[in-house]
């Protein structure tokens, strides 16, 4: 109604059909990832399935006791439990978690960070940038290729007021040649909190939600549980990228931390809500109960790619058929003309989101002459697809095989073939 005012008001009456199906396609609606990065930060990242009804929760009740409780603590004992922790606590994103963990336990102190890992992140916000908010005081130590455990040593014997060594990930490129680090289990014997930034998301290096061993390309990727059992005070991750949730930030590790970070005044603006903290539990509840196959991130990240070649090979033949039909019935066709610009292929996904930067899962899918990429994307549900020299790709494995038939309907528009 509104778009219709919009339109009479400014003499563009004849535009009103176009200017409300532009204005619904600005809106939130589910689309059909066919890119082949696992966690397409512009695609909401791990893909989720919570359902839920329109009711009332025990966000803040115990109802034990019938007296007000924390929206910190069912979330929290879970994900504690998950990756060995003494405790556990949620906020709105991973980068929420450095910034109220610095705020609390750094506020006008120092905190070590090796210049190799004073890192950027989406939206150009950086390490240094989210210190100086929370109130801490940068110390840097070593070089951007090698930092000693004797440069933290250094930065330790030289302030006084040393209060955090802060390990981060390089979870979004690489350093390679002639580097150093120093590890947890060398820092942890400082005498100064370690806090590992493991950005990722991965609980548990040997994948015990999986029924075979972990998946290769998870190789040297930071988990929450070993880092832990190696001497960090607390780790922080995020919810959407490899744990597989919803957005949020996750602080787990030593008890008295955890429970600074949850008094300072910051946890309140930071804190998650009932939405967020059911779709952790969730998934939390899928870990412990070792339900990879609840996970849809996991669920896609380990299907094999003979299954994805089979699945390419059932929508091609599909195709073909729906061709020769439309040949048959209209003899100048070439039956074979639209169904040869489409073949099954093997191609390459990544985990994407910021995570394993030059790391690639073998994938199958759908090889299209062609960019029909704005086709695919102008349909309902949306498909998007990728581009690469003239070419459109479906990888089939960040396509949900119950989407198969939508690919196949998407594939006919495009080819200008009837759909189903």
């Amino acid at each position: 109604m509104e778009v219709a005012r919009q339109a009479i008001a400014e003499r563009r009456v004849d535009e009103a059909e176009e200017l409300a199906r532009s204005r619904r396609r600005r809106l939130l609606t589910p689309v059909i990832n066919a890119t082949g990065v696992l966690l397409h930060t512009n695609l909401g990242r791990a893909p989720l399935g919570l359902e839920t009804s329109a009711s009332y929760s025990n966000l803040e009740l115990d109802i034990e006791t019938g007296r007000r409780g924390s929206r910190q603590r069912a979330v929290g004992e879970l994900l504690a439990t998950a990756c060995g922790a003494e405790a556990a606590m949620a906020v709105n994103n991973c980068a929420g978690a450095v910034l109220l963990t610095l705020a609390a336990l750094g506020a006008g102190q120092g905190v070590a960070v090796s210049r190799g890992e004073m890192v950027e992140i989406g939206g150009g916000f950086r390490i240094p940038d989210v210190m100086r908010q929370s109130g801490a005081r940068l110390v840097e130590v070593g070089t951007t290729n090698r930092s000693r455990v004797a440069d933290y040593e250094q930065a330790r014997d030289e302030n006084a007021d040393l209060a955090v060594v802060l390990k981060v990930h390089r979870s979004n490129y690489r350093i390679v040649g002639f580097t150093e680090d120093a590890e947890v289990p060398d820092l942890s014997r400082l005498g100064v909190p370690v806090v590992a930034d493991i950005g990722s998301g991965l609980l548990d290096a040997a994948c015990p939600w999986l029924d075979g061993p972990p998946p290769p390309w998870l190789a040297g990727e930071p988990a929450a549980r070993q880092t832990l059992a190696a001497g960090a005070a607390l780790v922080l991750f995020s919810g959407d990228k490899l744990l597989g949730g919803p957005q949020a930030g996750v602080i787990a590790g030593r008890r008295d931390l955890v429970e600074r970070c949850g008094r300072h005044p910051l946890a309140r603006a930071l804190r998650p809500g009932d939405l967020v903290l059911q779709a952790l539990q969730a998934t939390a509840l899928a870990y412990l109960d070792r339900r990879g196959d609840d996970i849809p991130f996991w669920r896609m990240a380990t299907v094999d790619a003979a299954e994805l070649a089979e699945r390419a090979d059932r929508i091609i033949d599909l195709l073909d058929t729906t061709d020769r039909s439309t040949a048959n019935a209209d003899p100048d066709r070439d039956e074979h003309r639209d169904a040869a610009r489409v073949t099954s292929a093997p191609t390459d996904a990544v985990p994407g989101g910021g995570t394993l930067p030059t790391v690639t899962i073998p994938s199958h899918g759908l090889r299209i002459a062609g960019d029909v990429s704005d086709t695919l994307r102008g349909r309902e549900p949306p498909i998007i697809a990728r581009v690469e020299k003239d070419t459109t790709w479906i990888d089939l494995r960040t396509v949900d095989p119950a989407d198969d038939q939508e690919i196949l309907d998407g594939l006919r528009e495009a080819l200008g073939a009837p759909t189903a």
